[in-house]
C-alpha cells in the first residue's frame, strides 16, 4: 500500500527527526537518494554518468538545498553541473556551498539558464517544495513552456502542483521522474498532479509518521480483499447481488450492469426492472422478477439506478428501505440529488454513491439547501446553484471529502483518478485507471462489479477500491499497449482475467522441492 501524508503531517515528523539529529542529517539523506536516482536514470540513458549535462533548477528554501547538494554529489562522479539560480539572493548556502566545491556552475542569467535546460541530458525540478502553493511564478514560468530533450526529476513533488490536494493553479513544470523524501504526498497520485509527476519513486529518510489520510492499494492489498469461496461454499454463502437498472430507453444498462455483477464475487445476481427478458436471454443464469426491490426476495445488498430513467425514484425508495448495503448510481444519484441528504441519513447500512463529476455538482447543490425531506420521497423546495463540474474535476480529493460529508456515505469519485472517501478512514485513490475507459456504459459494469462485492461481504470503501482497481486493469488489459478502443462489455469480459492476475502477483514464491516434501 502507498500512504500518502500531508504537508503538516511531514514537516512535524521532521521536525521530531532533526531535534534528535546533526543539523543537516536529514537533507543529506534526501540529496544522496535523490542522486542515486538521478545517476541510475543517466546510466540507463547515456551509458554512465561521467560527462553528462545536468542543470539544476534551484529556488529558494530547502527543496533547492536537496537540489543543490544533489547535483554536487553527480558533479564529484563526472556529470558536468550547471545551477540555474531562480531567486539568486535565497539559495540554500550550504547546497551552494557543495556545488561550488564539486566545480559545479552556477548561473543567474535566465537566458542562460532556458538554453541549458534545453540541451541538458537530466533537469533536477528543485524550484519549489512541498509548501508551496499556486502555479510558478513568472521567473519560473518559462521553464514549464521551454522545449527539452532531457529527463526532468522533480524533487519531492513538481513544481507548481499542489503537494496535498494534487491541484494545479497555474504552470506547472511535468516531470518524468518524481523522487519524494519519506512519503509520498497525496498531490502524486491524485490527478491533475498526478499527471505531471511521471513515475514516483520513494526515499526513505528514516520519519516516523502518523496514520496516512490517503492511500493507493496495489496488488497485494486488493488481492487480499478479494472474495474466495471456501469449500462449504453455495451461492447464498457467497452473498446476493440485487440489480435494479435499465429502462426502455436504456435497456442495455441493465445487461453492463448485470455482467460486472456477475463477475464481482458474488454467488447469484437477482435482477429487477423492465430489461427481465433481455437480462435473461443474455446472462441465463441471472434471477429475474419485473416488480421492484421490495418485492425481489433477500439479497445481501442493492445495485441501484443505471440506465433507470423514470423508474428510478421508486427503485431507489425501495431499496433505501432494506437493511441491507445499498449502491446509488446515475440515475439513481439523480433522484437522491432531489431528495438531499436526509433520504439516507436514518439507514443503519452502508450507502456507496459512485458519481461522475458532473453528478457530484448536483448532490452537493442538493445538499447544499438543507437537510433534505428524508427519506420519504419528498421534494427539495429550493436547489443551490450546482457547481461547475470542471472546478470539481480539478479539485478531487475535496470534492470527494465534501460529498462524503454532506451525505454520510461512502463515495466513489469516478475520473481520470478515482477517489473513495468516506466519512471515517483515509481517502483510498485508485492508480490504474486508463483514458480508455471513457466510453458508454462502463460506469454500469463498475457499479454492478462493487456492488457485487458488497453482496460478497466487502465493507464500501473496500468494495469501491477494489472495484475501481479491477475495473482499470481490465480496461488496461483490453486496451492493450499501446492502447485501443474498448467497449464496456469487453472491460467486464475481462474482469476473470485480472481478477487471476491479481491474485497471482500477491501468491507466494512457491517453495523449491517436490510438494509437500522437504527438497532435496
Amino acid at each position: 500500500m502507498r500512504s500518502a501524508h500531508s504537508v503538516d503531517q511531514v514537516r512535524a515528523a521532521e521536525a521530531e527527526v532533526m531535534a534528535r539529529l546533526p543539523e543537516g542529517t536529514l537533507m543529506r539523506r534526501a540529496a544522496s537518494g535523490l542522486a542515486v536516482t538521478c545517476a541510475r536514470l543517466l546510466t540507463r540513458r547515456r551509458g554512465r554518468v561521467y560527462g553528462s549535462r545536468v542543470v539544476v533548477l534551484a529556488g529558494s528554501g530547502d527543496n533547492g538545498g536537496d537540489a543543490l547538494y544533489a547535483g554536487a554529489e553527480l558533479a564529484r562522479r563526472g556529470a558536468r553541473v550547471t545551477a540555474v539560480l531562480l531567486a539568486p539572493g535565497r539559495a540554500h548556502g550550504g547546497g551552494l556551498a557543495a556545488l561550488r566545491a564539486a566545480y559545479g556552475r552556477v548561473v543567474v542569467e535566465q537566458e542562460v539558464g532556458l538554453a541549458d535546460f534545453s540541451c541538458a541530458d537530466l533537469v533536477l525540478d528543485g524550484i519549489v517544495g512541498i509548501g508551496g502553493r499556486g502555479g510558478l511564478r513568472p521567473e519560473a514560468e518559462p521553464y514549464a513552456r521551454a522545449a527539452r530533450t532531457g529527463v526532468v526529476v522533480a524533487v519531492d513533488v513538481p513544481s507548481g502542483v499542489d503537494a496535498d490536494t494534487g491541484e494545479v493553479a497555474g504552470a506547472a513544470l511535468r516531470a518524468d521522474v518524481t523522487v519524494c523524501f519519506g512519503t509520498y504526498k497525496p498531490g502524486l497520485l491524485i490527478d491533475p498532479g498526478a499527471s505531471y509527476a511521471g513515475a514516483v519513486q520513494l526515499v526513505g529518510i528514516g520519519l516516523e509518521l502518523p496514520p496516512a489520510g490517503v492511500v493507493a492499494l496495489q496488488h497485494a492489498d486488493v488481492a487480499a480483499l478479494l472474495p474466495v469461496p471456501g469449500a462449504e461454499s453455495d451461492k447464498y454463502r457467497r452473498g446476493v447481488v440485487g440489480v435494479a437498472a435499465g429502462s426502455a430507453r436504456y435497456p442495455g444498462a441493465a445487461l453492463l450492469a448485470v455482467a460486472g455483477a456477475l463477475r464481482g464475487g458474488a454467488g447469484a445476481v437477482r435482477y429487477v426492472g423492465t430489461a427481465a427478458e433481455e437480462v435473461v436471454r443474455r446472462f441465463p443464469e441471472t434471477l429475474v422478477t419485473e416488480g421492484g426491490p421490495a418485492g425481489a426476495g433477500r439479497v445481501q445488498a442493492w445495485v441501484v439506478g443505471p440506465g433507470g430513467g423514470e423508474g428510478a425514484g421508486r427503485a431507489l425508495s425501495e431499496a433505501l428501505a432494506a437493511d441491507v448495503p445499498v449502491l446509488v448510481d446515475a440515475d439513481g444519484l439523480t433522484e437522491l440529488a432531489r431528495l438531499g441528504p436526509g433520504a439516507i441519513a436514518g439507514r443503519t447500512a452502508p450507502t456507496l454513491l459512485t458519481p461522475h463529476t458532473g453528478e457530484a455538482a448536483r448532490l452537493l447543490a442538493g445538499a447544499g439547501s438543507g437537510s433534505g425531506s428524508g427519506g420519504d420521497g419528498g421534494t427539495r423546495s429550493e436547489q443551490t446553484r450546482p457547481p461547475a463540474a470542471e472546478e470539481l474535476a480539478a479539485a478531487r480529493l475535496a470534492t470527494a471529502r465534501r460529498l462524503a460529508a454532506a451525505y454520510r456515505a461512502t463515495v466513489l469519485l469516478k475520473g481520470s483518478t478515482t477517489v473513495v472517501a468516506d466519512p471515517s478512514g483515509p481517502v483510498r485513490v485508485n492508480p490504474t485507471g486508463t483514458a480508455w475507459l471513457a466510453t458508454a456504459g462502463s460506469g454500469d459494469v463498475l457499479a454492478g462489479l462493487a456492488g457485487s462485492l458488497l453482496a460478497a461481504g466487502l465493507s464500501a470503501p473496500d468494495a469501491a477500491a477494489v472495484a475501481a482497481c479491477l475495473h482499470g486493469l481490465a480496461a488496461r488489459h483490453t486496451a492493450g499497449v499501446p492502447g485501443a478502443p474498448v467497449t464496456a462489455s469487453e472491460v467486464a469480459a475481462a474482469l476473470p482475467a485480472v481478477w487471476n492476475d491479481v491474485r497471482a502477483a500477491a501468491a507466494p514464491e512457491p517453495r523449491s522441492g517436490r510438494p509437500g516434501g522437504t527438497g532435496a
